[in-house]
């Protein structure tokens, strides 16, 4: 009598549907050949595409040349990321980290400490991370089953209600906290209006770009568009093209909180990582971010036509579209002829495919699509 062997790994992800075993553009690859068209981009990470020769290469050679020093000095990757992140938002310092939830703890912690206020205002709805800071911060019940207590202190606001936001904000205050376009939360997008009312208060505004940032809105900064600077800002997923980062920018209008020993991360700001991330924003020019406004339309125009899709959303190349089956039915379906994608709801597709991605791809997945949707 055999007994099944349990996987090394913890249990917190589905059974994977597909083991790929390597990328190329816009293209994955499993262990039998078989290629893949990526319309979900390791969770809109992969900006650039599989193995981009930019990022690829400037990873390689620090490799050579320095792993890990720690943050008790300096590394020319790491202060030319900050500095090209500086230039982009118009003026700020970087706090850069792992990944978007540390992000997110580092702005809650940055808020409290400039403001000495510790209510939070965020969104019903939204998704800022796993950890308990960030999940507090989380407008999603499900995901806080189980964890309680989290932090207190928050309240949440709809989308886009301004009478909601309004009665949110108190006189404990210190942060609001927005996504431009709600990525797990159905690729809701803020208007105008509402993110310049979040502006208004006694309260740093903490715009939450990880999903974003760095070109996927059509825009280096969703923010942009919004006719917004906000005070505080948080980008990861396709900042360094796969490899782990996070990043707190802090306006230099709001800068000065912080002092040494106020936070910290041992592997923040590791040269590989900010090598490859230099690469990346060198990347995000002109030429590629109006590929990513025409060929989001493109696909955007194309969805709205497609049999069972009631709705389109988003902007640029991160996209949601309603569909009258189960989002997650079609996801696999559009597997099975090569396509990956991504859910944000029960009945809403996410596509979020690399910023490189030409008309013929965006073609190839409405035809899939086109075979699954109905």
């Amino acid at each position: 009598m055999s007994t099944a062997v349990a996987s090394p790994l913890l249990p917190v992800y589905p059974p994977a549907p597909a083991r790929f075993v390597r990328g190329e553009g816009p293209w994955l690859f499993d262990a039998e050949g078989r290629r893949y068209l990526d319309f979900a981009a390791g969770i809109a990470v992969v900006g650039l595409g599989h193995r981009h020769p930019g990022p690829l290469a400037a990873a390689r050679e620090q490799l050579e040349r320095l792993w890990h020093v720690s943050n008790l000095y300096d590394t020319e990757p790491a202060v030319a990321l900050a500095e090209r992140l500086s230039n982009r938002f118009g003026g700020a310092q970087a706090f850069l980290c792992n990944s978007g939830a540390e992000a997110i703890e580092a702005a809650l912690k940055y808020a409290r400490k400039a403001t000495g206020r510790p209510g939070v205002v965020a969104l019903e709805g939204s998704f800022h991370g796993r950890t308990l800071g960030a999940l507090s911060v989380t407008g999603q019940a499900s995901k806080r089953v189980g964890f309680g207590p989290l932090l207190g202190h928050v309240r949440f606001a709809r989308p886009n209600d301004l009478e909601s936001l309004e009665d949110a904000v108190g006189d404990d205050t210190g942060l609001v906290v927005l996504e431009p376009i709600q990525g797990e939360g159905g690729v809701r997008r803020l208007t105008p209006e509402f993110v310049r009312a979040a502006a208004g208060f006694d309260a740093l505004l903490c715009l939450d770009e990880i999903q974003t940032g760095v070109g996927r809105s059509g825009t280096f900064f969703a923010f942009e568009q919004l006719g917004v600077r906000p005070d505080l800002v948080t980008l990861a997923k396709g900042l360094a093209n796969g490899l782990p980062i996070g990043c707190l920018l802090v306006a230099d209008h709001a800068a000065g909180a912080f002092a040494p020993g106020d936070h910290g991360s041992t592997f923040g700001g590791n040269p590989v990582a900010c090598a490859a991330a230099c690469a990346v924003v060198d990347a995000i020019d002109d030429a590629l971010l109006a590929n990513v406004r025409l060929q989001g339309e493109r696909l955007r125009s194309g969805l709205a036509k497609l049999p069972g899709v009631t709705g389109t959303r988003g902007a640029g190349l991160l996209l949601g579209a309603d569909t009258e089956r189960l989002a997650a039915d079609v996801v696999s379906s559009a597997l099975e002829r090569g396509l990956v994608l991504l859910t944000a709801g029960e009945h809403v597709l996410r596509l979020a495919p690399p910023l490189v991605v030409g008309e013929e791809e965006v073609d190839r997945a409405l035809a899939i699509l086109e075979e699954v949707t109905s």
